[in-house]
């Protein structure tokens, strides 16, 4: 997936070396660290960054969620979820989110 973010691709060329040890880490627990399907562990990053209020990192996740097969509706429900969990407030940020990468 190409970068969304100008500022990821700052932080790349800034410190190539921190970077890769990063992605590494990611690709390790991603990957490597349990027995949960690629849709549902980007589903899960989908909750944990719409719950942190993390905007930047929710549109990333709510992309590689669809990339891994993720549908709108498969989406919808897991902001859906942050209601009854986080709070109101923090799901309409999430949904404004959903709502710009969507476009709908």
């Amino acid at each position: 997936m190409k970068d969304i973010h100008e500022l990821y691709s700052n932080f790349k060329e800034d410190f190539p070396q921190v970077n890769l040890k990063y992605e590494e880490l990611g690709r390790v627990i991603h990957e490597e660290s349990g027995p949960i399907g690629k849709k549902e562990r980007w589903l899960i990053k989908v909750a944990i960054s719409g719950a942190s209020g993390h905007a930047r990192a929710l549109e990333t996740h709510i992309r590689k969620a669809e990339e891994a097969g993720a549908s709108k509706d498969e989406i919808k429900q897991t902001l859906l979820l942050l209601i009854s969990t986080v709070g109101f407030p923090a799901f309409m940020e999430a949904y404004s989110v959903y709502k710009q990468v969507f476009k709908s």
